[in-house]
């Protein structure tokens, strides 16, 4: 098996365990782990980090501003970039999510630690 198809095989098991716990959609709980983990990326660089479409993005924030779970605000520095940014609310569903997965994954062998850590380091060059 070549590499690229490794990496599709391991994103599709990944999904198909993490959308278990994801209580409305995957995609949601990406998007807010992105905008927690990456506060300071403005809103293209983050779709850029899911490899999503613009619209989808624009579709799905917009409906977790309404649920009150996001904000967006303008750049500070570039006012032409939104940022966007987790509400209390937003904070405790996303927690509540990677505490759940957390269950799931608790097992902390050091030869799994470092496979995903060079594998997140290889990816995030990548991209």
């Amino acid at each position: 098996m070549k590499n690229y198809e490794k990496i599709i095989e391991i994103e599709a098991l990944l999904e198909n365990i993490t959308k278990h716990y994801a209580e409305n959609n995957l995609l949601r709980m990406k998007i807010l782990y992105f905008i927690s983990e990456y506060q300071n990326l403005s809103v293209g660089m983050i779709i850029d980090k899911l490899g999503i479409k613009k619209s989808n993005f624009a579709l799905m924030t917009k409906e977790l501003e309404r649920e009150g779970l996001v904000v967006s605000k303008q750049g500070e520095i570039d006012k032409r970039c939104r940022m966007l940014y987790l509400t209390e609310k937003g904070k405790n569903v996303l927690n509540s999510y990677l505490e759940e997965i957390g269950k799931y994954f608790s097992e902390e062998e050091h030869e799994v630690s470092k496979a995903i850590e060079t594998l997140n380091i290889y990816l995030n060059k990548k991209i």
